[in-house]
Order: C-alpha cells, then structure tokens, then sequence
C-alpha cells in the first residue's frame, strides 16, 4: 500500500489516503509518484501536484525496519502537518515560537538544544513511583524547567 497525502492551502496535509501499489504501476511496471498523482487527482477531483507520496514507517527521519536508507520524506505525514517542498519533508505542528527545523531528524528542536539528563537520584524516584521528574519547556524564558508531575 502507498499513502499519498493531500495538500491545502501553504501545503497544510488536509487528508492522508492509502492507495493501491498497482494503481501507482507506470507502463514498465513500476511504482511512481506521478501515476499515482494522477489516480488520485481522476478519482477525487484534486490536483495531481497537491497529492505528496508518504511514508507510513518512517518517523523523525527513521525507517522502522531499521534501514534509514528507506527513511522516506522525513515523517509520515498526518492532518494538520505541512509539506515542506525545499526539504522534502512533511513537519508537524512548530511546538514553540521559538523552536527551529533540523532537517537531519526531520523534527523540530529548542533553540538551547535537548532538555538536560536527570540525575540518578531523579531516575530512581521516578521509579520507585515517589517522584515524576521531568523536564518542560519554559517558552518565557527559553529554558528547560524541572518539574514533578506528581506533586
């Protein structure tokens, strides 16, 4: 099966459809983007250049099967993400304002980079179900607050 995801207005994903693999065949047999573009467009009345190939296992720019060569269009695109055509990648939703693309794990990051690492302590609280240490974004103040979820 191929997924094909519709396009809106500034590339906004409207609508992510699976289609049969032979119905995507070109006259040599083979699997292409456009012939699929084309079914899509003579069967549901949309343009065949706003039907965008995607791929279901591939998130964060990761191939599930755990070959990233198949990693496909950086996410599988779903309703509300946008298609990025300069990058080739479908983004979801910017988390943040201030948040920015790294288009090596097709993801969106803090602009101090990752949340830090708990400490031990923490990681054996969160265990012993004593704490639930975790750390969220702080839009305000750029920066990444340690918060019990627990408390």
């Amino acid at each position: 099966m191929a997924h094909f995801a519709k396009l809106g207005a500034n590339g906004k994903v409207i609508q992510v459809l699976t289609l049969n693999n032979s119905d995507m065949l070109n006259a040599d047999g083979v699997e292409d983007e456009s012939v699929g573009q084309q079914y899509l467009e003579t069967h549901n009345n949309w343009p065949a250049q706003m039907w965008i190939q995607t791929s279901y296992n591939t998130i964060s720019n990761t191939h599930n099967s755990g070959d990233n060569s198949k990693a496909f269009r950086g996410n599988y695109a779903g309703i509300g993400y946008t298609w990025d055509e300069d990058d080739q990648i479908f983004w979801p939703k910017k988390p943040y304002a201030s948040w920015v693309k790294n288009t090596t794990t097709a993801q969106w990051n803090s602009p101090i980079g990752d949340a830090p690492a708990l400490t031990a302590e923490q990681e054996a609280q969160n265990t012993a179900d004593t704490h639930m240490w975790g750390y969220s974004w702080n839009e305000a103040n750029q920066s990444w607050d340690l918060t019990d979820n627990k408390a």
